[in-house]
């Protein structure tokens, strides 16, 4: 039986890996695929993957893009989500700020450094306008921090996906101002050069496995009640975060890879563009 090692993080994406693990479609390949929650996010997960702490990661397309241009040795083998991820733009519900555009020159909460909450807040300051060598930064590492971060005036706001904070937004701890979608894919699947070098087989046989879950995954009867159910959330809102989300089977195309680096070196995030073989798995 081959050990494997995956990490992601807790939100409704995923869940197609837990019902792939839990009713044993990956045993039955021969691999033991062994499932770690990182609710840290990207940042944290970049770690791991540079440690040699896990084989596999599912993991921001940004983040990821950035963390191997900084020589961290791992290559996307797929794109997992195709769409965007709807990053909302919070304050905590008794700030002061009332629009977007009095975030300018604000205070943001981030999971850590080189994070999507990090990276997305450059990405949006951007769009913006606004002068993002003036951004400030709180990290916070997760989404409790964020909470009491926001709540106790340590930052003054914070990106995170739009559907996983709606329950702090209905409770009334978080207040969103507003949406900011990235320009690409979200999710790749993101595997050690280490992992790769050994495991051609083993990974074919991951990807064939989530690929068949992933896209029947929308036809599963009642999924979104399932999904509503097991992630905390009201079930219009699984519908409508259904309807904008769309899972992939196939590995990143040159022209996202080129996007998504330009972006990066637009905000002085990143140094060069590199060939697409610094960042996928051929």
């Amino acid at each position: 039986m081959k050990q494997v090692k995956i990490v992601g993080v807790p939100e409704h994406f995923n869940l197609p890996w837990h019902m792939a693990i839990e009713e044993g479609a990956f045993l039955e390949r021969g691999i033991n695929l062994e499932w770690e929650n990182i609710p840290e996010g990207t940042g944290k997960m970049c770690q791991l993957l540079k440690d040699e702490e896990t084989d596999l990661a599912i993991i921001l397309t940004e983040g990821l893009i950035k963390s191997i241009s900084e020589g961290n040795p791992s290559k996307i083998v797929q794109v997992f989500i195709n769409s965007p991820l709807l990053w909302g733009i919070h304050v905590g519900a008794k700030s002061e700020y009332k629009n977007i555009d009095e975030l300018k020159g604000a205070k943001a909460a981030i999971s850590r450094f080189g994070s999507g909450s990090h990276l997305m807040a450059y990405v949006h300051a951007q769009n913006k306008e606004w002068d993002t060598n003036t951004l400030q930064f709180e990290v916070i590492n997760n989404l409790e921090g964020a909470i009491d971060a926001l709540t106790n005036g340590k930052a003054d706001y914070f990106m995170w996906e739009h559907f996983t904070t709606k329950p702090l937004v209905d409770k009334g701890i978080f207040r969103r101002l507003g949406d900011c979608p990235t320009p690409w894919p979200c999710f790749v699947v993101a595997a050690t050069d280490k992992f790769l070098s050994n495991n051609k087989g083993a990974l074919d046989h991951i990807l064939e496995t989530i690929n068949l879950y992933t896209s029947e995954f929308k036809s599963i009867p009642s999924i979104d009640r399932t999904l509503a159910n097991k992630y905390g959330q009201q079930l219009e809102d699984i519908k409508d975060w259904l309807s904008k989300t769309e899972w992939s089977q196939s590995q990143i195309d040159s022209t996202t890879l080129l996007e998504v680096q330009k972006r990066l070196i637009s905000l002085d995030l990143i140094k060069r563009i590199e060939s697409d073989k610094t960042f996928r798995h051929q």
